[in-house]
């Protein structure tokens, strides 16, 4: 895999980087390929790399035992796998899987820490999107209790939409009961409402969001609260 230096970068934490420690992190990261499905790193396991996505994107999934596994989180190119690493333990707080097949920035966990120790940007940077973390496991948290599943579907289509770069993705009902931790059922039930009010179209896997807008409206209020969060803290990244 070849060295990625001079390529235009394409994640929102790099860029908000000033552009020396920008130069140097892209120095030490090499382009790769994320596959659909693939694991990063697994719960309680050790980060041996992080990884900034460019057009892949990742879910964060948390397991107890004898319950199926729970998305509490999903990073884009607006953030990074590996931003505990900030606090100086390198045990994966929960499993990271690529949800959205695409391309990412990895770096090695020793080069993560020597540049974050060397570059008071990176540390700025960092403290503002561990808060972005913070608050999406919390938002995600409230959802999942308060919420029915239509709205949450929703949600979780846009969030998907926001990093997927294109309003097709392919996803089975097995899959998004599991990403939103309820039964098949409830999944079937709720996109076969959203595909009715012409929000989606869902055929064998593959989603098409048709109505944007619509699907803004049918959301819960989770939505909208994380996306004014994180472009708070996106201005605040960008204004020192």
């Amino acid at each position: 895999m070849p060295t990625v230096n001079p390529m235009p970068v394409a994640n929102e934490l790099i860029d908000a980087l000033p552009r020396r420690e920008r130069s140097r992190i892209l120095s030490c990261c090499t382009l790769l390929n994320l596959e659909f499905g693939e694991v990063l790193c697994e719960q309680n396991g050790v980060f041996s790399h992080v990884y900034f996505p460019l057009t892949g994107f990742i879910s964060l999934v948390t397991s107890l035992r004898d319950h199926p596994p729970l998305e509490v989180g999903m990073i884009g190119n607006e953030g990074m796998l590996g931003a505990t690493l900030a606090l100086r333990t390198t045990t994966a707080p929960v499993r990271a899987l690529v949800q959205g097949a695409g391309t990412a920035l990895r770096m090695s966990a020793p080069d993560f820490l020597r540049e974050m120790d060397s570059g008071a940007g990176l540390k700025r940077v960092l403290c503002q999107y561990l808060f972005v973390l913070m608050a999406q496991v919390s938002q995600s948290a409230a959802c999942v209790h308060f919420h029915e599943i239509e709205p949450r579907l929703a949600r979780w289509l846009l969030m998907t939409h926001d990093r997927a770069h294109s309003d097709n993705f392919y996803l089975t009902h097995e899959f998004l009961a599991g990403m939103l931790g309820v039964r098949r059922s409830g999944i079937t039930i709720a996109a076969g409402a959203l595909q009715t009010k012409k929000l989606i179209r869902y055929s064998r896997g593959e989603i098409r969001i048709l109505d944007r807008k619509g699907l803004e409206a049918v959301s819960c209020e989770c939505y909208g609260a994380g996306v004014n969060m994180y472009t708070r803290s996106l201005v605040e990244m960008r204004s020192h």
